[in-house]
C-alpha cells in the first residue's frame, strides 16, 4: 500500500493511504455523502456512490473524484428498493473488481408530532434508514475480505432527541446501534470492521446553519455552532484507514457536544 503523497491530493494534504481499495458510499451526491466520497478519493480510493435525483449534480461529483487520480461511478438507485441497493452493491464490486468499504450514509427523515406520522412516512423511513443499510452489508459481505470496511451513518437523536417530533426518525436511526454491534460481532473474525457514526447538526442543504431551527439546534451543542460535512467525513477517513484497523462495534459522536 503506497504512502506516498499523490500529486492529485487535494487541500487536506492528504497521503494516499487508500490506494488500491474500492467504495461504495450510498446516498453520496450531496451535503456529508459528497464531502465523504471526496474525501475517500483524495485518500487514494475508487469511490461508486449512488443517488436518486440530480443526475447532473452526480455526473460533477465523478468528474471531481476523476480530477483527483481516481475511478468513479455513480448510479441512480431509491433506497426503498431493496433489489436496487443490492444491485448498487454487485454494480460497484463489478466496476472496481473489488470492494473494500460500504458507508451507509443514504438517509430519509420526517420530523412532527406523533399523530401526523402515517403508516407511509413508517415505512419509508425505516425502509431507507433501517433496511437498506443491512441490505446493502448483506450484500457488501460477499465482496469484503480481511481489513474490508462497514461505517453506518447514524445521528445525534439515536443518543438525545432534544426536542418533540423526532419519534420516527430517532427509532429508525437507534436501530443502526444493534445492527452495527452485530455485525461487528460476526463479522470481526473474518478481519472486517463495522463502525458507527452519529453526526449532530451538520450544514447541508437539508438543515442549513442559518436555516429557520439553526439558533435552536446552537443551544443544544456544547460548541454552540453546525458541523460541516467534512467533519463527519473526516471521521470516516480515520475509520476506514489504518486507524481505524482496532476500531470495531464503535458509536461515534460527531456532534459538537450535543449529546454531552
Amino acid at each position: 500500500m503506497s504512502q506516498h503523497p499523490s500529486k492529485h491530493m487535494n487541500q487536506t494534504d492528504m497521503t494516499a493511504v487508500l490506494d488500491g481499495r474500492a467504495a461504495l458510499v450510498t446516498g453520496g451526491s450531496r451535503g456529508i455523502g459528497e464531502a465523504i466520497v471526496l474525501r475517500l478519493a483524495a485518500a487514494g480510493a475508487d469511490v461508486a456512490f449512488t443517488y436518486q435525483h440530480s443526475a447532473d449534480r452526480a455526473a460533477d461529483l465523478v468528474d471531481r473524484v476523476k480530477a483527483l487520480g481516481r475511478r468513479a461511478w455513480a448510479v441512480q438507485a431509491d433506497s426503498a428498493d431493496p433489489a436496487a441497493v443490492r444491485a448498487s452493491v454487485d454494480g460497484a464490486a463489478a466496476e472496481f473488481g473489488r470492494l473494500d468499504i460500504l458507508v451507509n450514509n443514504a438517509g430519509a427523515g420526517v420530523i412532527g408530532p406523533i399523530e401526523g406520522i402515517g403508516p407511509e412516512d413508517v415505512d419509508r423511513v425505516l425502509d431507507v434508514n433501517v433496511r437498506a443499510p443491512f441490505i446493502a452489508a448483506q450484500a457488501a459481505v460477499p465482496h469484503l475480505t480481511e481489513g474490508g470496511r462497514i461505517i453506518n451513518i447514524g445521528s445525534c437523536m439515536a443518543q438525545r432527541v432534544a426536542f418533540p417530533g423526532g419519534a420516527l426518525y430517532a427509532t429508525s436511526k437507534t436501530a443502526l446501534i444493534g445492527l452495527t454491534n452485530a455485525l461487528a460481532r460476526e463479522l470481526g473474525p473474518r478481519g472486517i470492521t463495522v463502525n458507527l457514526i452519529h453526526p449532530g447538526p451538520i450544514d447541508t442543504d437539508m438543515n442549513p446553519a442559518d436555516g429557520e431551527s439553526a439558533e435552536t439546534q446552537h443551544g443544544f451543542t456544547a460548541l454552540g455552532r453546525y458541523g460541516t460535512p467534512s467533519d463527519i467525513a473526516a471521521t470516516v477517513a480515520h475509520l476506514v484507514g489504518d486507524g481505524g484497523r482496532y476500531i470495531s462495534g464503535a458509536a461515534i459522536a460527531v456532534d459538537g457536544g450535543f449529546a454531552a
